[in-house]
């Protein structure tokens, strides 16, 4: 089977690349510039890919890509500062522009070349850098540029080494994805034969090797991700899987009925139910800040679980659901130069000393593309659908301290935004594709007016947005008659609540959850 090798340079978007390569049927794995050396000799890749990154090649410390990628004698295709270290390598000069290009550029194409066959002369592509290349040396030359970056795209003049300066890995780059399905197959001329079929059985085998006999313990919440993970490794290695769902208290409404229903009953897993509550919210008295909270959580997980394997004996492995866009926002990939947005209770709150050995075997997977090996591995579409919840649950829906009060006043308003909104689905006067919505209680008082009494109590903010990967997303127009319909039942229903507002940020620069 062909592959790819992306040499991640610590972009926020490297993982994207990895996605689109996927997406065209040809198999790819990642790697952090640091890493790459080794990885090549053990991969011996048909084509590589060199990724953006946040670092300047004007500094001495910025990374460098191993000296072996331009001994492999394969295609090359640099992406931004991917491209800056190929046209360095090679003599060329990149020094700092005077201001950093963000956003959209429209750029012209003045050669015909394999890697821009059958596209537009002009296009919009997405710029996101602070250096371009000032100077290209003889070996290299212009394929396209624009009204401020001289030297948009390059070509080696005699090897199969290309780069771009702009990501065509996001939306935003109007034929990113043919671009870089032109470099797969004009360029590298790889076949499409890689499918999500073959990452299950590849997984399937991974896990067997991995585990042997030994007994496993995995997370389950419920949601897309654990029940994913739970199905595949279920299918790997069978009764050595014994499932645990910690009833925390920090659940929607029906949640732990729902997964005894479906794990323990239609499933027949071997699922057990820890009840505690009392222990969680115990451990988050006081505690405002969302990154303590979420380490926190992650902390008390893995000591609920430690103990949770202690009764059941010979548990050497603890499986996690975690995806990619957990991971990216935790800690960079690889250990490449990523920076971290924000801790996931999975990635970020493990403890150093945790008795378990680690088992993800979705970790490099976006969740539309979770949702795909769900169906590949069999499960109902009303856990494969499901809208993705957090980890920690409506611990990161309540900004400020958890108290048992204010988990039950959001769960009551998430529970009324989710059943209006999937009725509105349901008979189409919602027309988006919604990715997730939900309720988020905010340590915001105001003044209302219940029964001609005046009253000062809190706020809920209603959030729901459109993503196809999570990395990314938009906010709805919600029909009037909706948000009506909710922000009236939430101050009627849910006592203490004066005020509701809908959220209308997108992601970047907001994240979906509001901690």
């Amino acid at each position: 089977m062909a592959s790819v090798l992306i040499v991640d340079f610590g972009s926020q978007t490297t993982q994207l690349i990895a996605r689109r390569v996927r997406e065209a049927g040809v198999f790819c794995e990642m790697i952090s510039c640091a890493k790459a050396e080794k990885k090549l000799q053990d991969m011996r890749p048909n084509a590589i890919i060199l990724s953006g990154g946040p670092a300047s090649l004007s500094a001495e410390e910025s990374p460098r890509p191993a000296e072996s990628i331009w001994e492999q004698g394969v295609p090359v295709l640099g992406i931004c500062y991917g491209m800056q270290s190929m046209v360095e390598k090679c003599g060329g000069r990149v020094l700092p522009h005077d201001k950093r290009e963000f956003g959209h550029r429209e750029i012209d194409i003045s050669n015909e070349n394999p890697l821009f066959k059958g596209m537009n002369a002009k296009q919009n592509v997405w710029m996101s850098h602070g250096d371009q290349v000032s100077e290209i040396s003889d070996q290299f030359e212009v394929l396209a540029q624009s009204e401020t970056c001289p030297v948009v795209a390059v070509k080696h003049r005699e090897k199969p080494w290309y780069g771009v300066q702009f990501h065509p890995e996001v939306v935003h780059t109007q034929e990113g994805k043919a671009l870089l399905a032109n470099f797969l197959f004009n360029v590298a001329d790889l076949p499409s034969d890689w499918r999500m079929d073959s990452f299950c059985d590849q997984q399937i085998a991974a896990i067997r090797e991995q585990v042997g006999s030994q007994k496993v313990l995995l997370g389950l919440s419920g949601g897309v991700d654990s029940s994913v993970a739970a199905a595949l490794i279920h299918k790997a290695i069978g009764d050595q899987l014994v499932c645990v769902y910690v009833d925390h208290g920090l659940q929607r409404a029906g949640e732990t009925e729902g997964v005894k229903k479906l794990f323990g009953d239609a499933f027949k897993m071997d699922l057990r139910v820890v009840h505690a509550q009392d222990r969680f919210l115990a451990a988050l008295s006081g505690v405002t800040d969302p990154e303590k909270k979420r380490k926190i959580i992650g902390h008390t997980f893995i000591e609920v679980f430690d103990e949770e394997s202690f009764k059941i004996r010979d548990v050497d492995f603890l499986a996690q659901g975690t995806l990619y866009p957990d991971v990216i926002e935790s800690e960079s990939f690889s250990g490449a130069p990523t920076a971290v947005i924000k801790s996931h209770h999975n990635v970020g709150g493990l403890p150093e000393e945790m008795k378990l050995k680690l088992i993800e075997p979705l970790r490099e997977l976006f969740k539309d593309e979770v949702r795909v090996l769900g169906r590949e591995l069999n499960l109902p579409s009303n856990v494969v659908d499901r809208q993705p919840f957090p980890g920690p649950g409506l611990a990161v829906r309540i900004l400020g301290e958890i108290t048992q009060e204010r988990l039950e006043k959001v769960r009551a308003a998430d529970a009324i935004v989710r059943e209006e909104i999937d009725a509105g689905l349901s008979s189409g006067a919602i027309e988006d594709e919604l990715w997730q919505w939900f309720a988020a209680l905010l340590p915001v008082k105001s003044v209302g007016v219940v029964g001609d009494a005046r009253i000062y109590a809190d706020t809920i903010a209603v959030r729901a947005v459109m993503s196809t990967d999570g990395m990314t997303a938009d906010w709805p127009w919600l029909p009037k008659e909706v948000l009506g319909r909710i922000s009236n039942r939430i101050i009627n229903e849910v006592k203490g609540v004066a005020r509701v507002v809908y959220d209308i940020s997108s992601k970047p620069p907001a994240t979906i959850e509001w901690e």
